[in-house]
């Protein structure tokens, strides 16, 4: 009878843990990370008699906990990808919205100034239409600058989502080391009794973590787990954890840069930071906001030094040369601004530089790393987009020297440069930021041409001579203003004579003279000229000497000698418009990329380029997505918890349970049987 209640008895606790199981699988069906478990049996050490074995019932030997290490780590890599996508598409979508937006991007105001410069051009004396013309640019102005404030502020907000993303990770750091600990101290473990609830906890926070960044888990004695990045840098080592960080970036103090610190040492790992939250907000900053930047701020230039240069060789209402229309693009404290020392150079740190933009239709927009080597006079120009070295060459003594690259010089002003030192290039540099109204008045609006050609009342030929074209009222080599330009009001060095004479290859010359009485002679003399054809009136190469004079004539048909035609300076020219077309034309003309792009075109491009990266991350992240369900189904196949199947399960094992009872219930009623025949 012992036997029997014995058998019962293993069957009752037995059946009992199976039940325990089942009803926990059944409450955590919901709980995240949660594997389902089951009961192991196994029969009992028989007693071996002379009629064979009798069993002696049955012992649970193991609550097995049902986990694919292969699915578990799938898991984790596709939700490594989808969280690197979900961040990048959110900040792509937000960037996109921004440029793209009619309220809140730039087409609409470029449009508007550029119309609103047309229109002044057909009543170039009017007040309203001028006054009109300001308002437009002052839209633009505010759109540039709003522009790049929205930018600083999503890059802040990368920053400080960088910043929690790294105190997330330490927190999850922290719990697996202690699970470690936790795990390797379970009591029963040498005995292959697993703590299936630690083990479930700790993957769940290893599942946390590799939505934050790209992570490698490695197993190790005593069912440890060791965490690494990509690369091996270890970040958990048993019940020991790293701790990352950030930190201002040592190129660009306006960027972060992630940290490793183990053993009192701390490293950077910018680059070893990829996949999940954090790898999608530093591809976030490297591949769209900071180029988004770079090409704000080339179009900024562009702009600015195109209107600039065409205002300032009109004439305003007032018979003044035109002055700057938008701020100036080589101011000197702008130059220095794109320039930014490496926070790692050796002292004394005096190194001084600036960038000139000298054609902003041929600048790039990028950034660049000038480093220094040898003996700290080798330097190498690197291009950051590219990796490749663009320039190189050593620095005089003194250092006093220019870079001259496509649309820009760097100009080594003074100080001591060491090997290894490094400095951020960036032309383009807070450029949209800067951007400013310069002309505050509506007189000042040089809508004028500052010169016109008249023809001579005594001309008896069919020669003609046109309205001419402005090309700069400086030396370009100089900065300096050309001899006709340096008196305020006038010609200084005219009215100008054009004089017609016989002989020459051709059969007749002209000649141009300055004002009597001394008739000095401007340009050069007896020039043939060719009828039939168009004829020049001095050069437009700025090293042609005194034949340039920053505007050039053309004459045609045929001048009788003794014919004039005379250049003088447009005084009371208020209804002149001929700069005004020009500098409405410039909405349209290309005046960027190597003269192949307008300005619209320009930020149509940049509008484009987002555009094409948002809907690249948005089928990533359907295909991460996918990915992630499919690989979290598969795991929930094993692990998951079926209601269904749970519920079988305990009316099974309920069942179970009864009949072991029932075997109890037997072996007692024999026993009272047994007893009863003795009485």
């Amino acid at each position: 009878m012992a036997g029997l209640i014995g058998i019962g008895l293993t069957g009752i606790l037995g059946h009992q843990s199976a039940l325990n199981t089942t009803g926990n699988n059944i409450t955590n069906a919901n709980t995240p990370g949660y594997s389902r478990q089951e009961v192991v049996f196994e029969t009992q050490q028989g007693n071996r008699t002379g009629a064979g074995t009798i069993g002696t019932g049955v012992s649970v030997i193991d609550i097995r906990r049902l986990a694919n290490e292969f699915l578990v780590q799938q898991v984790r890599e596709d939700s490594t990808l989808t969280g690197e996508q979900q961040t990048l598409n959110s900040e792509l979508r937000r960037l996109d919205n921004l440029l793209g937006g009619e309220t809140t991007g730039l087409n609409n105001a470029l449009n508007n100034f550029f119309a609103s410069l047309q229109n002044a051009a057909e009543d170039p004396a009017s007040l309203p239409q001028r006054q009109l013309v300001l308002s437009e640019a002052k839209q633009v102005v505010n759109r540039f600058q709003s522009l790049s404030q929205e930018f600083i502020q999503q890059r802040e907000s990368v920053k400080t989502q960088m910043q929690q993303g790294v105190k997330d990770a330490n927190t999850l750091l922290k719990s697996i080391a202690d699970l470690n600990l936790a795990i390797s101290e379970s009591p029963g473990l040498a005995q292959g009794r697993m703590p299936n609830e630690l083990l479930d906890q700790r993957d769940e926070k290893l599942r946390q973590l590799s939505e934050l960044v790209n992570i490698r888990v490695t197993e190790t004695e005593g069912s440890q787990v060791n965490v690494s990045l990509s690369n091996g840098l270890s970040l958990v080592v048993g019940n020991n954890a790293a701790q990352l960080g950030t930190r201002n970036n040592a190129e660009d103090l306006t960027r972060l840069e992630f940290t490793l610190s183990t053993g009192g040492r701390t490293v950077n790992i910018n680059e070893q930071i990829t996949g999940g939250k954090l790898g999608g907000l530093r591809r976030f900053d490297d591949e769209a906001l900071k180029p988004a930047f770079d090409e704000l701020g080339r179009i900024a230039i562009g702009l600015a030094a195109s209107v600039n240069h065409q205002h300032e060789i009109g004439m305003d209402l007032e018979g003044d040369l035109g002055g700057l229309f938008f701020n100036d693009i080589n101011d000197l404290a702008v130059q220095r601004s794109r320039v930014v020392a490496n926070a790692n150079n050796q002292l004394p740190k005096d190194g001084r530089l600036a960038v000139e933009i000298t054609d902003s239709t041929k600048l790039p927009a990028g950034s660049w790393t000038l480093q220094f080597s040898g003996d700290g006079s080798s330097f190498e120009l690197i291009d950051k987009a590219s990796g490749e070295v663009v320039n190189q060459g050593r620095l005089p003594n003194p250092v006093q020297s220019e870079i001259s690259m496509p649309g820009f010089n760097i100009r080594i002003e003074g100080g001591t440069f060491n090997a290894g030192d490094k400095y951020l290039i960036q032309p383009s540099r807070n450029a949209a930021e800067s951007m400013g109204l310069q002309v505050s008045r509506e007189e000042d609006l040089a809508f004028a041409s500052p010169v016109r050609a008249t023809t001579g009342e005594q001309n008896v030929g069919t020669g003609k001579i046109d309205q001419g074209t402005m090309f700069n009222v400086r030396n370009p080599f100089t900065g300096s203003l050309l001899p006709g330009f340096q008196t305020a009001g006038e010609l200084a060095n005219g009215p100008l004579t054009i004089r017609f004479a016989a002989g020459g290859p051709t059969g007749m010359t002209f000649t141009v003279t300055g004002p009597p009485p001394s008739n000095t002679g401007v340009g050069t003399p007896n020039q043939p000229y060719e009828a039939g054809e168009i004829n020049d009136v001095f050069s437009d190469d700025p090293a042609a000497g005194v034949d340039y004079q920053g505007f050039q004539f053309k004459l045609t048909g045929k001048p009788a000698v003794g014919d004039t035609f005379e250049i003088a300076y447009n005084s009371n020219g208020v209804s002149d418009n001929r700069n005004a077309e020009l500098l409405a034309a410039l909405g349209t003309a290309n005046t960027l990329n190597g003269k192949s792009q307008s300005f619209t075109e320009g930020y149509a491009g940049l509008v484009e380029d987002i555009g094409v990266k948002t809907r690249q991350s948005q089928f990533d992240l359907s295909a991460g997505k996918t990915l992630l369900e499919q690989s979290t189904a598969q795991r929930e196949s094993v692990s998951g918890v079926n209601l269904d199947e749970e519920a079988g399960r305990l009316i099974q094992y309920q069942a179970a349970y009864n009949a072991s009872a029932q075997v109890i219930s037997v072996a007692q009623d024999l026993f009272n049987t047994l007893l009863q025949t003795f009485r």
